[in-house]
C-alpha cells in the first residue's frame, strides 16, 4: 500500500502539484496503532438493502456496492489515520470541515461541515471557520465548535501520537467563538494551512474523558459499536481480514443524501485476486489494477477502466537508527553509499518493464512538471554499475570472500520490507535485490501483512529498509512532516530517523511565505540538497488504474478523479448502483 501524507499533496490534475501524505488507493502504509484482534460488530448491523427500480435517466436509491482491497484497515479514528486503507473507509463515515473539488481547490460542499470558506485575516495568521448549524453525529448530538477545538488540541498533544501533529503545530490557539464559529490563530505564516482544514474531526463528548495516550486503545476507530461518526454512511461491521460494512445513515444531516444504501469492502489476498473477483462480478470496484492486468481488464466489455497518472511516488527508504542493525552499525550512514545505491538501481528499467511505461522517474519528493519540481537542480542518478562500485569503494566498502561488501567487520547485508499482496512491489523488490547483488550488496526482501507491519515496524521506525510509496493529499509541496528531524516516531512520519539540519530549515523557509516564486526558489534548493543527501532513493511517480463493473453508475461531473488523493471515490455520495 502507500503511506498517506496527512496534509501534503493531493495531486490536482497532475500538472498543478507538488509531493505523504498515504497510498495510494490500495497501496498503504500507516501511522496508526493496530486494531483489536477479533471481529467487532455493532448490534444493529443491517442486511444488504434491495435496490430500487432504476429510473430512466437518473439515480436509483438503494442497493449495495462492493469495493475490494488487499489490505485491512488499521484504525478509523481521524486523529490516528496515516494509511490509505483506513482513509478509504473513514472518508465515507466521517465528514470533513472542507473538501476538494476536481481541480484540488478547497471548497465547502453540501457534505462539508463548514458553511463557507474561512475568513482569513490580512496578515495571514487568523482563519475563522463558520460551521453549518444542522450538522450532527450519528448518536444525535450536534457537531459544534467544541468538537473542532478538541480535535485540534488533541492532535497537537504529543501523548496522542497523532500524525496530524505536523499539520497543526503551527497553530498558536484554536478558540470557540460560539457554537458554530472557530478561530485559528497561527504562530507564523504557514502557506498550506488552508489545506490543513481539509480534515475530519472527532466527537469531543465521546473522547473528552479518555487520556490522550489511551485514545488508540479506546475502541473509537477500532470497534464500530464505539465509533460515533458524522458522514453519509455509518460503520456497522468489521470482520478483520475479511472486510467492512457501511450502511447509509437514515438520519444523516446533509442536504445531499447518499443513493447507495450499503458499502461493503472485501479483502482479497492480493491485487491479482481482486481483479479476478471484478471479472467474475464478485466486486463492483477495484481501485488499483496491476499494470500487468490492465489490458486484460479493458478487453472485458462489461468493465470500465479509468487509467490516469496518480498522486503517488514509490521510494526505497533507508533507516538511520543504528539500533536497527547488528552491532549498532548503520549500513546507510555514508552519503556516498546512498548515492552508490541510487546509481546501482535500474529505475528506468522498472518503469519500462514493471510499470509498462506508465510512470515518470523522480529525483526529489516533488511530482514531475509541477510548480515545485526542481527540475535539473535535483541530482539525477543514472543506472551505472561502475560508478556505484567506485562510490562504495571510496566509502570504505571492500568485497569479502563471498563477494559481499564489508566495512569494519560488518557485511553489507540488509532486509528490505514491503507489504504482502502488492504485486508491483514484489517485482520491484526482486529487481532491487538483483541490482544491488551486482555491486556486492546482499538484500533479503521480506513481505509482511500490512496492518501488522505498520504497527510493529513502520510506525516505530523498526526496519532496515522499506519499499513503499507516498500518496499525496493536497496540492502543496511542503513535506516537513516526512523529512524533518522534528517528526521522529512515534507521532512523526520521519520513521527512518533521518536528520539534516539544512533541510530542516529549508522546509520552514518553504512554507513561511505565500509568494509562490519565493517558495519555488526554496524548493529548488531543497530539491538539490535532498537529492544529494538521499534519505530515500526516489524511484518514480505512478498511477493505479480503476476498474468498475456494470452496476456502478455516476453522472459525468461525479466520475472518479484519480489525480486526487482518495479521488477514486470522488463524489461517491452521488453514485448509484443498478442491477
Amino acid at each position: 500500500m502507500a503511506k498517506k501524507r496527512n496534509w501534503w499533496s493531493i495531486l490536482l490534475i497532475v500538472s498543478l502539484i507538488g509531493i505523504l501524505f498515504t497510498g495510494c488507493s490500495t497501496n498503504n502504509t500507516a501511522n496508526t496503532p493496530n486494531a483489536t484482534a477479533e471481529s467487532t460488530e455493532a448490534p444493529t448491523a443491517s442486511e444488504a438493502p434491495a435496490s430500487a427500480e432504476p429510473a430512466a435517466d437518473g439515480p436509483v436509491d438503494g442497493g449495495t456496492i462492493v469495493f475490494s482491497t488487499f489490505s485491512d484497515i488499521v484504525n478509523l479514528n481521524p486523529l490516528l489515520i496515516g494509511d490509505t486503507s483506513s482513509g478509504d473507509v473513514a472518508q465515507f463515515v466521517f465528514a470533513s470541515l472542507y473538501d476538494l473539488d476536481r481541480s484540488g481547490n478547497v471548497v465547502a460542499e453540501p457534505w462539508s461541515l463548514a458553511a463557507d470558506l474561512p475568513e482569513i485575516s490580512e496578515d495571514g495568521l487568523t482563519y475563522t471557520v463558520k460551521l453549518k448549524n444542522n450538522i450532527k453525529w450519528t448518536d444525535g448530538e450536534a457537531i459544534t465548535a467544541d468538537d473542532v477545538v478538541y480535535t485540534i488540541q488533541t492532535a497537537i498533544n504529543p501523548e496522542t501520537g497523532s500524525p496530524l501533529i505536523s499539520q497543526y503545530d503551527k497553530v498558536q490557539t484554536v478558540e470557540k467563538v460560539d457554537d458554530q464559529t472557530v478561530k485559528f490563530t497561527l504562530k507564523q505564516v504557514y502557506a498550506p494551512f488552508l489545506y490543513s482544514l481539509y480534515q475530519a474531526i472527532v466527537p469531543e463528548h465521546v473522547l473528552k474523558d479518555v487520556a490522550p495516550a489511551e485514545i488508540a486503545k479506546s475502541g473509537f476507530g477500532t470497534d464500530p459499536a464505539k465509533t460515533v461518526t458524522s458522514g453519509p454512511w455509518k460503520w456497522t461491521e468489521w470482520k478483520q481480514g475479511e472486510g467492512q460494512t457501511l450502511d447509509a445513515d437514515p438520519n444523516y444531516w446533509g442536504e445531499v443524501k447518499p443513493h447507495i444504501a450499503q458499502i461493503v469492502y472485501k479483502i482479497y489476498a492480493d491485487q491479482n485476486t481482486e481483479v479476478q473477483a471484478l471479472l467474475k462480478g464478485d466486486v463492483d470496484f477495484v481501485s488499483a489494477i496491476p499494470v500487468t492486468q490492465v489490458e486484460a481488464v479493458k478487453a472485458n466489455d462489461s468493465i470500465s477502466v479509468i487509467d490516469k497518472p496518480g498522486p503517488l511516488y514509490e521510494y526505497l527508504g533507508f533507516n538511520f537508527d543504528p539500533k536497527n542493525f547488528e552491532g549498532n552499525f548503520g549500513l546507510f550512514e555514508g552519503q556516498k553509499t546512498r548515492q552508490a545505491i541510487a546509481h546501482a538501481l535500474n529505475r528506468q528499467g522498472m518503469v519500462d518493464n514493471i510499470l509498462k511505461g506508465v510512470g515518470a522517474l523522480m529525483n526529489a519528493p516533488f511530482l514531475p512538471d509541477t510548480w515545485a519540481d526542481p527540475g535539473e537542480a535535483a541530482v539525477n542518478y543514472d543506472y551505472n554499475v561502475e560508478t556505484a562500485k567506485k562510490l562504495l569503494a571510496e566509502d570504505g566498502w571492500v568485497a569479502g570472500t563471498d563477494n559481499i561488501l564489508a566495512k569494519d567487520g560488518h557485511r553489507f547485508s540488509f532486509e528490505l520490507q514491503y507489504n504482502a499482496g502488492n504485486s508491483r512491489r514484489e517485482q520491484v523488490a526482486a529487481v532491487i535485490q538483483q541490482n544491488l547483488k551486482e555491486v556486492g550488496i546482499e538484500v533479503t526482501p521480506k513481505a509482511i501483512d500490512f496492518a501488522a507491519w505498520i504497527e510493529n515496524n513502520v510506525n516505530p521506525g523498526k526496519y532496515q529498509a522499506i519499499l513503499l510509496s507516498w500518496s499525496l493529499n493536497n496540492p502543496d509541496p511542503d513535506a516537513e512532516s516526512i523529512y524533518s528531524s522534528k517528526y521522529f516516531p512515534p507521532a512523526g512520519q520521519n520513521t527512518g530517523w533521518y536528520k539534516n539540519e539544512k533541510l530542516d530549515q529549508l522546509w520552514i523557509d518553504g512554507y513561511s511565505t505565500v509568494n509562490q516564486e519565493e517558495r519555488k526558489a526554496v524548493y529548488k534548493e531543497l530539491g538539490k540538497e535532498i537529492s544529494t543527501d538521499l534519505p530515500y532513493i526516489f524511484m518514480y511517480q505512478y498511477g493505479t488504474a480503476i476498474g468498475t463493473g456494470p452496476r456502478v453508475q455516476w453522472a459525468e461531473e461525479d466520475a472518479p478523479e484519480p489525480s486526487l488523493g482518495y479521488g477514486q471515490f470522488f463524489h461517491a455520495i452521488k453514485w448509484w448502483v443498478t442491477d
